[in-house]
């Protein structure tokens, strides 16, 4: 594994993805997509110029700005401008508008004074709260979960990415469908026909029923996918697990440095943008600890704070890699404005995949680009964190020793004296387990070293007595 001897300019290595991503880019003004939308597909966002809604229910007002600046990031992410942003201070969000109807009237005037196009609510919508607040303020009306699905959905380059992708859309739409314009009725028949009469009568359903009928047939066909291309996935790990090959998830926050330190400690080369959920599609990497031994390093989707569940359910063969890892590598942006939020919303979403219990090394990164009270604040509250900079190297060898010293070590001590033809056994040794002794004989390898079982049995024909150790 190469270690950088000083700072490179570079660290991440030619990113084509990154190229291509930024190829293209939405021109405001220029989409000539119908308002009267009648089909199942999922509606494109049309995020051009964007005004923000929250609704502050709980938490400091620190925290109602915080949650807003994110959603402003999301919104950005996605290719937007935002224009105004707007917070309600109340109980609980209105039941039919989100916001309070007065402030409904406020965000309508806004709209017209900006000439917004789309307004983006801090939350996940109902679907009657939806409706209503499209058709009071003459917009679209898009919640937070419906702006993740359209980053999610412009990220994904792998098929089983786009298949959870749409997996989780579909999932999302099914219950928020609804009628635009006067065409979608199906049911007539008689005199109920409006004069129609014998030939008018239709098949019985509306045309949002046709539409779940169609969502339902195709949502189990992604299933059916999924669990074709998780057969695949298992495959690979169940061939890590015969080699008993250590492995280490990287885990945290969208947009921590989760890329960029895979990248610092792999060389993988995989795409780093400064933007959120960058990363989609898991990368497994080798790696080596500075005695030999190999482990695997998976870079990870990123988490964030309300993560959609239909995400989350969707995603969850990928989120699997998490579970099955022998250490997590939970990486924390040390510049952002809440990391203790960060690291909150993180241990949520482990927890609920069933992660909570794998073994955990907190990970500071961007500690070029912290404020020294932030950085002392996080040292007093996980004094054993590793504190780092992706970008410039500093911390990396220590961040290196930390997992050497975390990883699994094998656990049956071996005696044996290993011909020099069966130098593949003595490969293995340094592959996957660890040398105690070694001395060179007439006869062969005299080795004493620490295995794993599969190994320890392939040895046991060279095993030595115990007396002569």
């Amino acid at each position: 594994m190469t270690r950088p001897t000083d700072i490179e300019l570079d660290v991440d290595g030619e990113q084509l993805d990154l190229e291509e991503r930024h190829s293209l880019r939405r021109v405001a003004g220029m989409s000539t997509q119908l308002t009267d939308i009648t089909e199942v597909e999922y509606r494109e966002l049309q995020l051009e110029r964007v005004v923000l809604v929250s609704v502050w229910a709980n938490g400091s007002e620190v925290d109602a700005d915080n949650s807003l600046a994110e959603l402003k990031l999301l919104a950005e992410t996605a290719g937007s401008q935002v224009l105004e942003g707007l917070v309600q201070k109340r109980s609980s969000p209105d039941p039919a508008t989100f916001i309070g109807r007065g402030k409904v009237e406020e965000l309508r005037q806004v709209v017209v004074a900006t000439g917004a196009d789309t307004v983006i609510c801090d939350g996940e919508l109902e679907p009657a709260q939806l409706r209503n607040l499209e058709d009071r303020v003459g917009v679209k009306v898009v919640d937070r979960t419906a702006l993740i699905l359209d980053i999610f959905a412009a990220h994904a380059k792998s098929v089983e990415g786009k298949t959870q992708v749409e997996l989780a859309q579909l999932q999302y739409l099914r219950q928020r469908l609804r009628g635009w314009g006067g065409n979608l009725s199906r049911q007539v028949g008689g005199r109920a026909a409006g004069g129609a009469g014998i030939g008018g009568r239709g098949p019985g359903e509306t045309k949002i029923e046709v539409d779940r009928r169609r969502i339902r047939t195709r949502i189990a066909t992604l299933r059916r996918r999924l669990r074709d291309l998780d057969a695949v996935r298992e495959t690979k790990r169940s061939g890590r697990r015969r080699n008993q090959v250590p492995s280490v998830a990287i885990v945290g926050y969208t947009n921590a440095g989760k890329s960029s330190l895979l990248n610092r400690l792999t060389g993988a080369g995989v795409l780093v943008e400064d933007a959120l959920f960058a990363t989609l599609d898991p990368t497994t990497r080798r790696a080596q600890t500075g005695d030999g031994r190999q482990y695997t390093l998976t870079d990870t989707v990123g988490f964030i704070r309300h993560l959609p569940h239909d995400l989350v359910e969707a995603f969850r063969s990928t989120l699997e890699e998490s579970v099955e890892a022998d250490l997590l590598l939970h990486v924390v942006d040390g510049s952002d404005a809440d990391p203790f939020g960060q690291i909150k919303a993180v241990h949520e979403v482990l927890s609920g995949i069933g992660a909570a219990a794998v073994a955990e090394q907190l990970v500071v990164n961007k500690i070029d680009q912290a404020e020294p009270d932030a950085l002392l604040a996080l040292r007093g509250a996980y004094p054993d964190a590793v504190f780092v900079s992706a970008r410039t190297g500093e911390g990396l060898d220590e961040l290196r020793a930390r997992v050497e010293a975390r990883l699994p070590r094998p656990g049956v001590e071996v005696r044996a004296l290993v011909p020099y033809d069966r130098g593949d056994l003595i490969n293995r040794i340094h592959q996957s387990g660890e040398f105690l002794t070694t001395e060179h004989t007439g006869n062969g390898t005299l080795v004493v070293a620490l295995v794993n079982a599969d190994l320890a049995g392939e040895l046991s024909r060279y095993a030595l007595p115990q007396e002569a150790s």
